[in-house]
């Protein structure tokens, strides 16, 4: 039977040392998914990584064991063996309709850290994207990934202006803000990002002196110019930097992008004479923690940035009742439609037994009893036994259905364990129109 599943670590397990070690750089994704399906011995993968979680959803035929293949994710994405229960106890699993419901979930921006934010759709979108373009995705999950965008887009209007601009971003521009206006200066916005253009935008409209910071310097003149801010390169920046009270970073580098002597240079410059604020949103991090601390300099990193954004999530939720019964409704909807891709071969098989059946029926009647009937005769004969046939095969259709969302795919097998083979093989073809695990009603976290 095929299954789906989604492993990986987010925000909650606060371990963001380890949620870096699983960070792929962007501009590596696409050639790296075909190599990290083989290592993990999975048909279908879909990687997704953000600021605070890393996942892979995945189908795969057969049996099949968590605790392998998260230990398979674990070695094939931080080049180590986990240590002895590791994997396991660092990464959570989904599988089935759990898995289902958890991407409707976190696509909708309620998973996230702060929730209800409106970047994790493109962020999900994106990954299904590059998933596509390595040819590590077919019918199973990019079905499950059409209907997980489907629902964030009826989710969106629900939780979009609840909390002003529903991300992460709005804890680092918090920080940036208040030390910005509290000491006066400019503040520097390392990397071209999503949360670095929000934090621009946010910055300028407050009236303070925002800089633009990327290694392409094109990339950063394009914002600068949205916000009427200044651009700069970053090799030229760390070299002779501008006098700036702030540090937003937020790259995909996969090493840090400011070492010691830069912070110390930066430190040195500061308008105020405080040490710089540095607001590090980079996973991994932008600016080794260490190394911030060896500089004396303050670094504020996403472990803290999800922590403040964490201390509302119960209150959130709860107005967002609304949003999460619209997940809810999605997820039986969507566990009838795949029951439904399952039972309709075997329903078209049964259909074609009874019509079969009477018509034999009919002929041999015809032959053995009424010889002398017309040919007109006979054809209506032949409409009214096709006719029964279909009737009497709605009602074993109806219970198919219903047992195959109620119960799930094994009782659908179970029940037809014995047929013929003209059964059986509509009942594998079932699998393969439904596009996915069919998905058992009940199953979740693994």
């Amino acid at each position: 039977m095929h299954r789906i599943g989604v492993v990986g670590i987010s925000w909650r397990q606060r371990r963001n040392s380890l949620l870096a070690e699983l960070t792929i750089p962007r501009e590596s994704r696409v050639e790296r998914l075909p190599k990290l399906c083989e290592e993990t011995g999975v048909q279908e993968l879909v990687y997704i990584a953000t600021c605070g979680r890393v996942e892979m959803a995945f189908a795969t035929d057969g049996n099949f064991s968590f605790d392998v293949f998260r230990r398979r994710v674990f070695e094939a994405l931080t080049g180590r063996e986990p240590q002895a229960g590791e994997a396991e106890h660092a990464m959570r699993a989904w599988h089935g309709e759990g898995a289902a419901e958890h991407l409707f979930v976190v696509a909708s921006g309620l998973d996230s850290a702060r929730v209800g934010e409106s970047e994790i759709a493109g962020q999900i979108r994106d990954a299904l994207a590059d998933a596509q373009a390595a040819g590590t995705v077919g019918t199973r999950l990019e079905r499950v990934f059409t209907e997980a965008l489907r629902v964030a887009k009826r989710v969106k209007p629900m939780t979009e202006g609840r909390i002003g601009t529903v991300s992460l971003a709005e804890i680092a521009e918090r920080h940036a803000v208040e030390r910005a206006l509290r000491t006066g200066g400019a503040v520097a916005l390392v990397g071209v990002s999503p949360m670095t253009a929000q934090c621009a935008r946010t910055l300028a409209a407050r009236g303070v002196r925002v800089i633009v910071v990327n290694r392409t310097l094109s990339r950063a003149e394009e914002l600068a110019a949205e916000i009427s801010g200044e651009a700069r390169q970053l090799d030229a920046f760390r070299a002779a930097p501008d006098a700036v009270e702030v540090l937003v970073l937020a790259t995909g580098a996969k090493e840090p992008v400011l070492g010691r002597a830069d912070l110390e240079r930066i430190s040195a410059r500061t308008p105020s004479g405080e040490t710089p604020l540095v607001i590090d949103l980079g996973v991994p991090p932008n600016v080794a923690p260490e190394v911030a601390e060896a500089a004396d300099v303050r670094r504020i990193g996403i472990d803290r940035i999800s922590e403040e954004a964490a201390e509302d999530r119960d209150r959130l939720l709860l107005d967002f009742a609304d949003a999460r019964s619209v997940i809810d409704d999605a997820v039986v909807e969507f566990r009838r439609q795949t029951a439904e891709r399952l039972v309709g071969p075997v329903i078209a098989q049964l259909r074609l037994g009874y019509r079969r059946t009477a018509l034999e029926g009919v002929d041999r009647l015809l032959a053995k009893s009424l010889p002398n009937l017309d040919e007109a005769e006979r054809e209506t004969l032949r409409r009214w036994a096709e006719t029964l046939a279909s009737r009497l095969a709605h009602v074993p259709s109806v219970g198919l259905r219903d047992l195959a969302f109620t119960v799930g795919p094994s009782a659908v097998e179970a029940f037809f364990e014995t047929s013929d083979p003209a059964i059986r093989q509509s009942l594998a073809t079932g699998h393969d129109t439904a596009g996915f695990e069919v998905l058992e009603p009940g199953n979740g976290e693994a």
